[in-house]
């Protein structure tokens, strides 16, 4: 492919071919813009202009892989697989086209092409080629020969997990559910991990073998009590002694697209989200109510910070779908990263009322509120997270935890301090909420004491976390106790060199150790690094240059605050 791309640019640079310079400069120019945005994942402006590339030299394989990689991870296979079946004619080289055109394939139901495809010397992989191809001869009805080659796949290293799995799903596509039964009970949590998708094909098995209370309890030992809506569903067919239908695969084409979400959600922890993307579309294209594949493209595009794109492809999951609350949550987040604040708001707002039931959903929007401080709105969903439960459960405790910071912002202690506790009772020895609670204690001067007890503990937990090494050197300063502050405050100071509050309480420090020079310094710091768009109303500007101008003495005087105790026989 370098070659290609080499031997493309110089023909261009040198203007051989036939190529005038004027036509040579517009090819070069649409190559390297190309080029550019597919590094930077802008792959609809790569698509534009590897297009206008092809128009001058429409048979350049280089070009063809390229602008039909931007296609795929668009989703666009339709505009893609024209440029696969150019580029077979250089040879089964392109991974890229390989993939297309199984795709093509296994949509059109083409197994016996699907078939050969996959038994071409070089193709996309020997797991992808190995599954495909038992895939297509199950829509071959070669049952016994796509069985032997799953076994097959499974002797090759690393590999065992996905042929049993897919193994099993075969199996129970053509209604064979005790052998597929059989294969998950023997190897879930050894030979195959433990998956969602996997959790509830096997549910489904044992639905369809009269194991409907096997099935629930296996819902509830795997997810908990608090299920999702989807979960919630299948559990409660269960419970009314219904059975569910096998859904996880129902056709051959359908394998194909599993065989496709199975590497991509493997490749997701392991490799890029641009080369992830390839196979997750592959996924899409051929199942397109395939939810997790869904998710898992505008996932991988939220991380490639194409927020666009991801919003686009949240919106693919239907209103009536089960997870469309897990869409619509994806969807605000997208939107929130991209700077469309009110728009995420609105999107949550909505989602409150259709899904209310679901406590992610309010504790969402509490997040998104206090994030944007608006602590009321933020206490109220937080209530609404709260309310749907019946006593208390230790999974509760950041949402007691984050209203407590809500109400601690809106003056209200009492109330913030019980919520605290509730988490620390939840959550005992958490080092986030011990370093908050101690630290608001300081600032509300009440029990110092037990407050640098606290931040001692959290320092004890987290002794890297500049936050919570600054606490402990505040509450230091507080007690009065300037000269054990001092080594804390530093350490923060290098844990979090930029950050205006640590530079500030440092130079606090400094000053009333005596180090006048050295606290000024830090003030200026502080002020350099003060955010003045986003500020985060922790540091107070305006107070930092008063200190600068009269010294903190006079400032504390001046607010009517306790003076500094005696350091050094300065104050």
């Amino acid at each position: 492919m370098k070659n290609w791309v080499t031997s493309a640019v110089l023909t261009i640079a040198i203007g051989v071919s036939g190529v005038s310079p004027v036509q040579a400069q517009g090819l070069a120019g649409s190559y390297l813009a190309a080029r550019q945005a597919g590094m930077t994942a802008d792959y609809k402006t790569a698509a534009e202009y590897y297009a206008r590339a092809l128009a001058r030299d429409p048979s350049n394989p280089a070009l063809l892989e390229s602008a039909a990689q931007a296609q795929l991870s668009l989703g666009r296979l339709d505009r893609a697989i024209p440029m696969a079946r150019q580029l077979e004619e250089f040879g089964p080289d392109s991974q890229i086209a390989q993939m297309i055109l199984m795709a093509d394939d296994a949509e059109h139901e083409r197994f016996d092409k699907l078939d050969a495809r996959s038994n071409q010397e070089r193709s996309v992989g020997p797991l992808v080629d190995g599954l495909v191809q038992a895939w297509a001869k199950m829509g071959q009805g070669q049952v016994s020969a796509a069985l032997k080659i799953y076994d097959d796949v499974a002797e090759k290293r690393g590999l065992q997990g996905f042929a049993l799995y897919h193994k099993a799903l075969a199996l129970a596509s053509v209604g064979d559910f005790e052998s597929a039964e059989a294969i998950f009970s023997e190897n879930v949590g050894t030979t195959m991990q433990v998956t969602r998708r996997g959790a509830i094909a096997h549910v489904e098995m044992l639905s369809q073998l009269d194991r409907g209370a096997d099935a629930a309890q296996m819902i509830v030992g795997l997810f908990g009590p608090d299920l999702d809506p989807v979960l919630r569903d299948m559990h409660a067919v269960l419970d009314k002694g219904e059975s569910l239908p096998f859904t996880m695969v129902r056709s051959p084409k359908e394998g194909v697209a599993e065989v496709f979400y199975s590497v991509a959600a493997a490749l997701s922890t392991e490799a890029g989200q641009d080369y992830t993307l390839l196979y997750s579309r592959v996924a899409e294209y051929l199942r397109p109510d395939h939810t997790d594949a869904i998710l898992l493209s505008a996932g991988l595009l939220e991380d490639l910070q194409r927020y666009d794109l991801a919003v686009d492809a949240y919106k693919k999951v239907s209103r009536d779908n089960p997870a469309f609350h897990a869409a619509e949550l994806g969807r605000a987040e997208a939107l929130r990263k991209s700077g469309r604040v009110d728009a995420a708001v609105e999107v949550l707002e909505q989602l409150a009322k259709s899904h209310g039931d679901q406590a992610i959903v309010n504790v969402t929007l509490g997040d998104l509120m206090r994030q944007l401080d608006r602590f009321e709105d933020a206490v109220a969903a937080y209530d609404a997270a709260l309310a749907l439960h019946e006593g208390t459960d230790p999974s509760q405790w950041f949402i007691y935890y984050a209203r407590a910071i809500c109400y601690e912002r809106l003056n209200e202690w009492d109330r913030a301090e019980k919520d605290f506790r509730t988490a620390l009772d939840l959550n005992p020895e958490h080092p986030q909420v011990l370093n908050y609670l101690g630290y608001s204690m300081v600032e509300q001067q009440v029990k110092l004491d037990e407050a640098l007890d606290m931040i001692e503990r959290a320092v004890a937990a987290r002794p890297d976390s500049g936050y919570i090494v600054d606490s402990l050197g505040w509450v230091l300063f507080r007690l009065g106790r300037y000269d054990e502050a001092v080594p804390h405050m530093e350490r923060a100071a290098e844990l979090m060199p930029v950050d205006p509050v640590v530079n500030d309480h440092l130079g606090d420090v400094l000053w009333a150790v005596g180090r006048k020079r050295e606290a000024e310094f830090q003030w200026r710091r502080a002020l350099s690094f003060v955010d003045y768009e986003d500020a985060a109303g922790e540091v107070d500007p305006d107070r930092i240059r008063q200190k600068l101008e009269i010294g903190l003495d006079a400032v504390l005087i001046a607010e009517g605050a306790p003076p500094l105790k005696v350091a050094n026989g300065e104050h």
